[in-house]
């Protein structure tokens, strides 16, 4: 048995089979985790949502923001971007309904075996277990019978950073931001949304959230993905797994069990617009 973690897919489905052939994953015995960021932007998304949710319990995937996007979309919450979604093909499927429902019962975070899934990363000042507590309610809230008054309140950058004593709306706005939409933070843990670039372009008093010092949950590896500017990046306690399939560079596996590393190339965009796959 194998666990292989993979970076985001964003519909690149051929490119995901590619890769699962490489390793020769099979689904009797070993299991997938997925960063998140299954759909959206690459020419797939309605067969990569299938297949991962077809996979049952071989596969888990954490949300990541382009997922909870197509749930917002889907529920009316906000209206689709257009030139650049590749969406419309899950919101037209037969089968919509029940991929909606299976995609918004999905975890914002996975613990296991020593290892810890986001997408996009957790607040200097969460441990593990706070912020799998924390992840927990939204996804009651996500999976419950008022899940759409959730996602019209998750959309914006306010409150930027945590507090105890956030409640309602404002409160699982920062846990979802922190953990599918972040990439840089100040070293007490005040969010920066708008900088998408390398490191070396963080914003000033700003760092990437994996260095803020005495961050709480270094103990743990923490396996995210959602930084395509910072590729794959493989250290004691962290696997950042996104090395950019979207934009023609690689889709990447990490067999957790010996961190081996397993990739395969990707055709990416041409003038604005996928290759074929």
């Amino acid at each position: 048995m194998a666990t292989y973690a993979i970076g985001d897919i964003q519909g690149c489905f051929t490119s995901l089979t590619a890769l699962l052939k490489r390793v020769a994953f099979d689904p009797s015995h070993d299991r997938l985790w997925l960063v998140g960021d299954l759909v959206n932007r690459g020419p797939d998304s309605l067969q990569t949502l299938r297949f991962v949710r077809d996979l049952g319990t071989a596969a888990v995937t954490v949300l990541g923001n382009h997922d909870i996007y197509l749930l917002m979309v889907a529920y009316g919450s906000v209206r689709s971007r257009g030139k650049d979604d590749t969406i419309q093909s899950v919101l037209d499927a037969p089968d919509r309904e029940e991929l909606l429902g299976w995609l918004r019962t999905r975890p914002l975070m996975h613990v296991e075996n020593g290892f810890a899934m986001v997408h996009a990363g957790l607040l200097p000042g969460w441990t593990v277990p706070q912020a799998r507590a924390l992840a927990r309610e939204v996804e009651g809230a996500l999976a419950g019978p008022y899940h759409v008054d959730l996602l019209n309140h998750m959309w914006g950058s306010e409150p930027a950073a945590w507090r105890d004593d956030l409640q309602d709306y404002e409160r699982m706005r920062v846990i979802v931001n922190a953990m599918t939409r972040m990439r840089f933070c100040t070293p007490d843990g005040v969010m920066d949304f708008k900088v998408k670039g390398e490191v070396s372009k963080a914003p000033k008093g700003y760092i990437p959230w994996f260095e803020a010092p005495g961050r709480k949950s270094v103990d743990t590896p923490v396996v995210f993905g959602h930084w395509s500017a910072l590729g794959l990046r493989i250290e004691s306690n962290l696997l950042a797994l996104d090395s950019g399939c979207l934009w023609g560079r690689e889709l990447t596996a990490v067999r957790l069990e010996d961190r081996k590393v397993f990739q395969v190339a990707c055709p990416g965009l041409t003038h604005g617009k996928l290759k074929p796959s």
